[in-house]
């Protein structure tokens, strides 16, 4: 009476192609060596900032730029480790004649912010060294805006 069915489905599923999938831990490591990246940018803006003689460190609005040297090649080291070995592309900062008082203020909050970011991801993942890295540069650049906030 009823004749079988000769054909598939078109209800059944198609063989899944093999697709890479990221793990949560991967896709946290990206993001924080996203984060620890952008960082490191305006951290070697801010070094630059500091080390030209008629940039900001003269009116004291950035730090020692030996700190930020120093800061800058912790954080390259951990985005190093987080991507497998591979070391950050590193920008050369800006050569203008270098930024207002307003903008090394824009710098430093920005760098909070991304110390910030870069701290939340490190406590999700559990990374030790970065959350102590990123809580560090947070307290590092939150004291020029604290002297920023009294004057």
């Amino acid at each position: 009476m009823y004749e079988p069915i000769r054909t598939k489905s078109v209800h059944t599923m198609a063989a899944a192609p093999e697709v890479p999938h990221r793990s949560r831990e991967e896709e946290l490591d990206i993001r924080l060596a996203g984060q620890l990246t952008a960082l490191l940018t305006v951290t070697d803006e801010l070094h630059a900032l500091a080390t030209r003689a008629d940039g900001g460190a003269a009116r004291g609005t950035a730090p020692d730029g030996a700190a930020l040297a120093a800061a800058a090649e912790r954080i390259a080291e951990q985005v190093a480790r987080l991507s497998g070995g591979h070391h950050p592309l590193r920008a050369e900062p800006s050569a203008d004649a270098g930024p207002s008082r307003a903008g090394a203020d824009a710098l430093q909050q920005r760098a909070h912010t991304l110390a910030g970011n870069a701290l939340a991801v490190a406590t999700s993942r559990g990374d030790a060294a970065a959350m102590a890295l990123a809580a560090e540069r947070m307290e590092a650049h939150a004291a020029p805006l604290r002297d920023l906030a009294t004057a």
